[in-house]
């Protein structure tokens, strides 16, 4: 389909889609309310097509009573919705970059060998990783509408299927859209379970087998699987502990057990291939024998009697490891699988008889997906990380040292001090806890979680819980006290570490001394033969969110484009193999943005075959909902990985000016952000009076708390809240706060030319993803709604101080941003998106005034609960609209 004719579909569904919500709200709400809502859509469109008064606009908002607020912020809020659900079904998908088809096209360009490739699929390792980061603030229900309407869309018109979607839409309209009790960590894991069910089940086979086929390949390895924080991240969220992560590993068993147990019923009934039409092999004729089904039904159909025991004994297995039993219940007694493997072997053989008597392609459906899906989810499903903060095992180690009589006063020691005590303790097998002393209540938890872990290892495989993540990571010893809690629970042993260990760097120090303490960790004899045990590899996360809070955003991304490169020189000088885990969030000020691009854009020599990245809240939702689109999403990951590790790289001329300019540029960037941030006197009052902050902290989106500490500091609050602030007032500061003052001062300084980093942006993929996501994030930016927000804050010289500098650094950043990439306005080289953006407008802009507004007679006094309730709805508005939040 050519661009034009997918934009006028696109036109058309928008249009059907506004009509039907228009008459839902029309019979729902009545006319008066249709009438109303209609006028303040149109009064919206002209001021944004014909750059109208705003202020009849804004008249029509005011006169508003708290009841027509209620309708006019769900509508618009639906507006929004419908409109995204109207783009993701025209989104274009035909072997471009992000697809397997363009990957393979430019390895063969780099004259990559089939060896070669063989050879990098059998050490590859992708893994988008689910978190429970409170960013999605849409209810199950909701999403499952949407995904209904979405579906709908994709069908062939007409009036059965518009008569559907006008059920979809009242359904929709119907749906409360908030959540009246706070989110648990149990929801939270059924939450991630859906997508499953929704999309990796079936999705992720048909990627395999896609692969497969285009290579001409036999069966890949399983380079590509699903991992989850969900149920073992501890840092900051109390709720988290031994009984979550046992929930977890109970609830995901389940799930693929029963899976199992239904694909292999089905692949029963479709096997009724028959002795008496054809011989089967031997092997198939003995494992029938041995199956233990002599019914005399099925006695000429040897699949179906093997098929009949490898159902006894899923059945088994899922009584065994998850304590349920199967429906149908098993005609056979078997015993339990020891392992997913032997599941698979017994899949195998049938897969190996059928090929034998000529029926080879009666493997290649359910058979075949079936098989891929034991290899991917084994009987764990995902791979679930723990996570905690290094200041948590300093003070679980220090009591551990000290009730064990072996030192005081850990947290006093000089870094040399602990990192000597800590492997002089490590080096043999003894235990510090004692069955006889008793322990903090948070010490017991801690340990607990790691003793939780290492049973679900054993009940469920080594890939049910393979990674430690050290939050806030800073030296050699946070790395060894971890492997003291593992030691504790039975993961550590001589010569023997059950799990990787993962530091985190997230601050902008951190990250810039990161390749520093690997390289330390690393020339520990004791921590080397870790890793060396681990299959000379380290995992490194590197903290995209908490670097922005901490140096802004041009800071941010070259801080962590230079740890990347120096842990790669560290592990490699060393002979250890790098692999990198990605903590990026959905907005560009926690690390968005397009996959593709920001894979492709990492340091030379920093992919390699290994990638983690963390998907989290809404963009879950977004890229993983809808099959489709999962299929699609997970397709980006892998071939952008494929890419980067084995695609011919473009030379980077000038590299060495580009690196000095880029410091240089970063170093004024940072200073610049910080002078706003943490050296304006009142920063942080501002912050909290012009954005929803406290009320986004009362949404019921997640189980975590929005600070890890109950204090005002800037560095206690989490990213999350920080950015998504900023995004509902229209700034979105962390996108781009302090590029035009760094521009501005590298030339004044006489450091260079516009002409050079225009010469950047044609030659180095860093710099041009730089650019092209500040670009995004700017269009959706406004400053005339910002400053309504800015209204809101009571002391006049402090609004007055903050905002005029917020404004005149945007207006800075955009004019420079312009200069660079020789556009006339934001987005010029995406006349799509641009659009999609403008579209958009219309239903935002309504929500944002009235948000301001309730905002107002919310903190005035009154605290009406229809007025919360109000000022919850257009937050879910302003972020379903801006395809984001935090």
């Amino acid at each position: 389909m050519s661009a034009e004719a997918r934009e006028q579909q696109l036109r058309d569904d928008r249009r059907l889609l506004g009509r039907v919500l228009g008459d839902v709200v029309r019979e729902q709400a009545g006319d008066a309310i249709f009438e109303t809502i209609e006028r303040i859509r149109q009064s919206a469109v002209g001021f944004h097509r014909a750059a109208a008064d705003r202020a009849v606009l804004e008249a029509q908002l005011d006169a508003l009573d708290i009841e027509q607020t209620l309708h006019v912020v769900r509508a618009f809020s639906y507006f929004s919705m419908l409109l995204n659900i109207a783009e993701d079904a025209h989104r274009e998908d035909a072997g471009g970059p992000g697809t397997f088809a363009h990957a393979l096209a430019r390895i063969a360009e780099a004259g990559v060998g089939r060896e070669a490739l063989a050879a990098w699929f059998a050490r590859a390792r992708v893994s988008p990783v689910l978190t429970a980061h409170p960013t999605e603030v849409q209810r199950q229900s909701v999403l499952d509408c949407e995904r209904s309407i979405a579906r709908l869309l994709g069908e062939t018109s007409g009036a059965a299927r518009d008569a559907a979607l006008e059920r979809e839409v009242l359904r929709l309209w119907l749906t409360s859209m908030l959540r009246l009790s706070k989110l648990e960590v149990a929801d939270e894991i059924a939450n991630g379970l859906a997508y499953f069910r929704l999309t990796f089940f079936e999705e992720l086979p048909r990627l395999y087998a896609r692969l497969e086929a285009a290579l001409g390949a036999g069966r890949l390895p399983a380079f590509l699987a699903i991992g989850t924080w969900i149920g073992g991240d501890r840092d900051g969220n109390p709720s988290v502990g031994a009984a979550t992560l046992e929930l977890a590993l109970g609830q995901q068993a389940r799930l693929a057990l029963g899976h199992y147990l239904h694909e292999v019923n089905e692949l029963g009934r479709e096997l009724s291939v028959s002795t008496r039409i054809r011989a089967v092999p031997p092997a198939i004729e003995a494992a029938a024998a041995a199956s233990g089904d002599d019914s005399p039904y099925r006695t000429d159909e040897p699949y179906r009697r093997i098929v009949s025991g490898i159902y006894a004994r899923l059945a088994a297995t899922a009584r065994a490891l998850c304590g349920f039993e199967a429906v149908p219940a098993p005609s056979v007694a078997r015993p339990a699988y020891a392992g997913p493997a032997e599941l698979d072997a017994e899949l195998a053989l049938i897969e190996r008889g059928l090929e034998a008597q000529g029926a080879g392609r009666l493997a290649a459906g359910r058979l075949r997906a079936l098989r891929r899906k034991v290899d991917v989810f084994g009987f764990h499903l995902a791979r679930i990380d723990l996570r905690q903060s290094s200041g948590e095992h300093e003070t679980v180690v220090g009591e551990l040292l000290a009730r064990a009589g072996v030192a005081e006063g850990y947290a006093s020691l000089q870094e040399e001090a602990r990192v000597a005590l800590l492997a002089r303790e490590l080096a043999g097998p003894r235990l510090l806890r004692s069955p006889h002393l008793e322990y903090t209540p948070f010490a017991e938890s801690e340990l607990a979680v790691v003793a939780a872990a290492a049973r679900g290892r054993r009940r469920l495989g080594a890939h049910a819980v393979p990674h430690y993540v050290i939050s806030h990571c800073q030296s050699v010893s946070d790395l060894l006290e971890v492997g003291v809690l593992l030691r504790e629970g039975g993961l550590l042993r001589p010569g023997a570490l059950d799990m990787d260990i993962v530091p985190l760097f997230e601050s902008i120090d951190d990250l810039q001394r990161g390749g520093e303490v690997i390289g330390a960790a690393l020339d520990q004899p004791l921590y080397r033969s870790w890793v060396r045990a681990r299959g000379d590899e380290q995992e490194v996360m590197l903290g995209y969110s908490d670097s922005n809070k901490d140096g802004g955003y041009l800071a941010s991304n070259w801080a962590l484009y230079k740890a990347a490169a120096a842990l790669r020189e560290a592990c490699s000088v060393r002979g250890v193999r790098l692999r990198l885990f990605h903590g990026r969030g959905g907005t560009v000020g926690r690390g968005g943005g397009p996959s593709h691009d920001a894979i492709l854009a990492q340091p030379a020599g920093t992919v390699d075959g290994a990638l983690r990245l963390t998907e989290q809240g809404e963009v879950i939702a977004s890229k993983y909902a809808d099959p489709e689109s999962g299929r699609r999403n997970l397709e980006i990951l892998a071939a952008a990985t494929l890419e980067a590790s084995l695609g011919p790289r473009a030379p980077h001329p000038n590299r060495e000016r580009h690196l000095e300019i880029m410091e240089s540029l970063a170093g004024h960037a940072l200073r610049a952000y910080r002078s706003l941030v943490r050296e304006t006197p009142g920063f942080i009052q501002y912050f909290r009076d012009s954005t929803p902050l406290a009320e986004i902290a009362a949404l019921n989106i997640g189980s975590r708390p929005a600070s890890r500490r109950a204090t005002e500091r800037l560095e206690d609050l989490r990213a999350i809240p920080w950015v998504f602030s900023w995004s509902q007032c229209r700034l979105m500061l962390p996108g781009w706060y302090g590029f035009g003052s760094a521009v501005e001062a590298w030339l004044a300084a006489k450091s260079g030319s516009l002409e050079e980093l225009r010469e950047m942006q044609r030659g180095w993929p860093f710099w041009r993803s730089v650019l092209s996501n500040m670009d995004m994030v700017m269009a959706k930016s406004d400053l005339g709604i910002a400053s309504r927000y800015a209204e809101l804050v009571p002391d006049a010289k402090l609004r007055k101080e903050v905002f005029g500098r917020i404004s005149e650094e945007w207006q800075r950043t955009r004019r420079y941003l312009l200069e660079i990439t020789g556009q006339a306005d934001f987005l010029g080289d995406s006349p799509a998106l641009a659009r999609s953006i403008r579209n958009r407008f219309p239903y935002l802009d309504p929500l944002n005034h009235l948000q301001v507004e309730l905002l107002r007679r919310y903190r005035a006094g009154d605290t009406d609960e229809r007025t919360r309730r109000a000022i919850h709805l257009t937050i879910n508005g302003v972020a379903a609209g801006l395809r984001n939040s935090g």
